[in-house]
């Protein structure tokens, strides 16, 4: 059977092409991609651990941040052991489900990475700007109404759209990355996948645009309290938390767009730059969020230094 002049195949296996021209590099690429993996595992598992044990950062606050260090978990860990396996066994194939499985994986975590930084904005804008009503507006069960709704958000507006992919006839079987990215796999698709492009784009860029503007102006309202503070060093000091934050806020949501308009409408772009900047952002945040929010956060060094003293007190013991 042939459509569009092409073979319409029935994959059980892509061929992930890893980093296209740059192959003879694999083992010297492959180490700060190793680097930066273990860092966000350690990191994000280490800030887990503290909130469990200390009593006194189980606050919202912190909640949002273990949800942060669960999703860039499972973020990096989606992507990282396949492009490794490539790096290092030269194990190009994926079945086709886990090609799918993978994606909805990346993507759908993706989505919820910029609603975890949203609810965060959000946490710092009631603790810096309206304080004294800190304990009655962030409750228990707006806290919870919240991460349901982007929850419900993530999984109406991705998981059909993957789905509907799935049982789309595909004429070639190679998708020059190191993981299976939505827009990639979509273009090995044989007809007409024009809704599917349009629907995934919008679905896209309505969160990732909603989702900046309100961090943005959640920001724009926590510097302008800032500002207002008494203290030049109170000042210095919220001002140095706001805008490691926002480095780290616009370098994901920078590599992210990069990567979405860059795959949908540049052809001359090299592949090796593309799929390099693709995979920065699911790499470098979770490795970054654990130092930036966390280990920056007074609260946290002290429960780290309690969890290392623990440490020594029972290895002596």
């Amino acid at each position: 059977m042939t459509t569009n002049n092409s073979t319409v195949l029935d994959p059980e296996e892509f061929i992930l092409v890893g980093i296209p021209g740059l192959q003879p590099w694999y083992p010297w690429i492959s180490m700060p991609f190793l680097i930066v993996y273990l860092v966000a595992l350690v990191g994000n598992s280490l800030i887990l651990l503290i909130i469990k044990i200390e009593q006194s950062l189980h606050e919202p606050m912190y909640f949002f941040l273990c949800m942060l260090a669960v999703v860039d978990l499972v973020l990096c860990t989606a992507a990282l052991p396949k492009m490794l396996a490539i790096f290092w066994l030269g194990i190009n194939t994926i079945i086709f489900e886990c090609c799918f499985i993978q994606m909805t994986f990346i993507h759908c975590f993706t989505a919820l990475e910029t609603s975890v930084l949203v609810l965060m904005a959000y946490d710092r804008y009631v603790a810096i700007c309206k304080p004294l009503y800190y304990s009655t507006i962030l409750t228990g069960s707006l806290i919870l109404k919240l991460v349901l709704l982007y929850l419900l958000r993530t999984v109406v507006l991705f998981v059909p759209q993957f789905t509907l992919a799935s049982r789309l006839p595909y004429c070639s079987t190679v998708i020059p990355y190191c993981f299976c990215d939505y827009s990639t796999v979509l273009k090995l698709a044989c007809g007409d996948t024009t809704v599917n492009s349009i629907y995934s784009l919008t679905a896209a860029l309505l969160v990732i645009g909603v989702d900046v503007v309100f961090i943005f102006f959640s920001y724009a309202m926590i510097l302008r309290a800032v500002l207002k503070l008494g203290s030049s060093q109170t000042r210095r000091k919220a001002m140095s938390t706001c805008v490691t934050h926002l480095y780290v806020i616009l370098y994901f949501y920078i590599a992210l767009l990069f990567s979405i308009i860059a795959n949908r409408f540049s052809k001359s772009m090299p592949s090796d730059i593309h799929t390099l900047v693709a995979s920065s952002y699911i790499l470098i945040p979770p490795a970054l969020n654990p130092l930036i929010y966390g280990l920056r956060t007074k609260e946290i060094r002290q429960g780290f230094l309690k969890l290392v003293k623990r440490g020594k007190i029972s290895s002596e013991a």
